[in-house]
């Protein structure tokens, strides 16, 4: 690291271990950001420490803290991040910064409680409601048994469509967790079908089966226990590449799921508010930090959302807010286009705790916008100069420049430009040719975050880094040569908490799923250690 980097210019404060977990719980805004990579930050962190890297920063700020003196604590294992991401954030125009004394160790050595994994808090909130609300479960011997039989049931996998064509149950149904509610009834319109929720591991198996059962549908409905690595751990098979179609709703069922999920918001204590209170939320945005949230499918989201939204699948905005939010205490407003899928989501982030959470009705809006979401990012060096596809094969062919991908491991190990090393953008500085004159080309996949990191890595070297236009999308699109697999990886798993589903070996991912699961139910203790006040699950 660059020493000119590490000395910030910022004011920023000091906070104990002791002091930021009184802020935690002062009821005040607050925003915890581990300037971590994922990788490092699933190995060892704290509660609610939202990842949000050092050198990512400028595309990722925006989007988890939006307002600009909302009260930010920077952490990390011993401040030599923190110290350079409070510079970088005052420079970018955020004003209340503190950077955690000591970092994790400090925390550590005051026996305060660690946590690893990822989306810790959501996962830890679907562990609680089991605990709680003693949701029911069958094992996968028990399900094979009744699918052998003939039983009346029907399974539904309550993750993402992408998730779902990855891998799924061979007989399961597509029903991610904000669809429950909305399409259960043209799926299993029999009120005598059993109804099994499954996902990947635990979480969205207990969430989705409460999610039902606290909505009153007519039908039994049970979680699959440990979801399809259980399913694996007994010797079965999964199903691969299955199209994750939707059951679409109407009729009496519509009605019915309108009904339903309405009481569920009312019993959470979420209501809708008016065009008028929703100006009024825009207008203190300044005051009080506002997210605005879409929950519906992308495709819905897509095909047009109301200016300025932010795209969120509802199950996943439950389970892996920090994800998408960073400010504890905001107003999240979400759009209820149809009754349904808005109110359960609300429900649950209302139990939850962490934020306040309101619905919208839209009215029959003039103008919406169609496509993905824009995504803002900020300048924080001077810009780097790019190089096309074309121009960086050239130099890469006479050795005049050497290539890097700096996106994420996964997304390097399924595509990259041939010839291209992966490093996380924080220890890229390691692996540079000693040779000086040579040109380095960063690829990300839209090129976006290799000008971010190219621009940072010129300032901190001195050297000739650029990043390539349109990044590994623009090249596969021309038609170069692409790559794929680990071979090429540098740093190992420092972006990512590494899936037992990645693993090769069998022996290796059936004790990885053990070791996941002991860990997920652990996560209850955890809590109670740690003492988290914000959970309030609904009678």
């Amino acid at each position: 690291m660059s020493p000119s980097l590490a000395s910030p210019t910022s004011a920023a404060e000091y906070l104990t271990p002791s002091g930021l977990r009184a802020a935690l719980r002062d009821g005040q805004e607050i925003a915890v950001l581990d300037v971590r990579e994922a990788g490092r930050i699933a190995r060892r962190g704290i509660l609610y420490g939202v990842p949000a890297p050092l050198w990512r920063l400028e595309i990722l700020v925006d989007r988890l803290v939006p307002r600009r003196d909302t009260r930010i604590v920077l952490i990390d294992d011993d401040e030599s991040l923190a110290q350079p991401a409070a510079a970088k954030l005052t420079r970018l125009g955020w004003s209340n910064i503190a950077v955690l004394a000591g970092g994790i160790d400090a925390w550590q050595a005051a026996g305060l409680e660690i946590f690893t994994g990822t989306n810790i808090p959501g996962k830890a909130f679907g562990e609680v409601i089991e605990h709680q609300k003693h949701t029911p479960w069958i094992d996968a011997d028990e399900l094979q048994a009744r699918i052998e039989r003939g039983d009346n049931l029907v399974v539904v996998d309550s993750r993402t469509p992408e998730e779902f064509r990855n891998f799924s149950l061979p007989f399961a149904h597509s029903l991610p967790g904000a669809e429950l509610v909305y399409r259960i009834g043209n799926i299993a319109p029999d009120p005598e079908t059993l109804v099994v929720v499954n996902c990947a591991g635990r979480t969205r198996s207990i969430v989705g089966a409460q999610t039902l059962i606290d909505a009153g549908i007519p039908n039994p409905v049970v979680s699959l226990k440990n979801g399809t690595m259980a399913w694996l751990l007994s010797g079965r098979e999964l199903a691969y590449g299955r199209p994750a179609a939707l059951a679409e709703p109407g009729g009496p069922a519509l009605l019915a799921a309108r009904g339903q999920a309405g009481r569920v918001a009312r019993k959470a204590g979420v209501r809708h508010i008016s065009d008028e209170e929703l100006r009024r939320f825009e207008a203190e945005q300044e005051q009080t930090t506002l997210y605005r949230f879409d929950i519906r499918s992308r495709e819905e989201y897509l095909a047009g959302h109301l200016p300025g939204w932010r795209w969120a699948p509802g199950g996943q905005l439950v389970q892996a807010t920090d994800e998408y939010l960073a400010t504890r205490r905001a107003r999240v407003v979400l759009a209820d286009w149809d009754g349904v899928r808005a109110l359960t989501t609300a429900a649950w982030l209302a139990q939850l705790g962490a934020v306040e959470v309101f619905l919208y009705q839209p009215s029959q809006p003039s103008v919406l916008e169609t496509g993905a979401e824009p995504i803002r990012t900020h300048r924080y060096r001077p810009p780097a100069p790019q190089i096309s596809a074309q121009a960086a094969l050239a130099l890469a062919r006479t050795g005049k420049a050497v290539l890097f991908d700096i996106e994420y491991r996964a997304a390097y190990e399924r595509r990259h430009a041939q010839g291209a090393r992966f490093s996380t953008p924080e220890r890229l500085p390691e692996f540079l040719p000693e040779n000086r004159d040579t040109t380095i080309v960063l690829f990300s996949a839209d090129g976006v975050l290799a000008q971010a990191v190219a621009a940072e890595l010129g300032w901190q070297t001195g050297r000739d880094a650029r990043a390539a236009t349109g990044g590994t999308h623009a090249w596969a699109a021309a038609g170069l040569p692409t790559g794929s697999g680990a071979d090429g990886v540098l740093t190992g798993d420092d972006d990512r908490n590494i899936s037992p589903y990645n693993y090769a070996d069998q022996q290796a991912r059936d004790q990885g799923f053990l070791d996941y699961l002991d860990w997920e139910l652990g996560l209850v203790a955890q809590l109670d250690r740690e003492g988290s006040p914000d959970i309030r699950l609904i009678a």
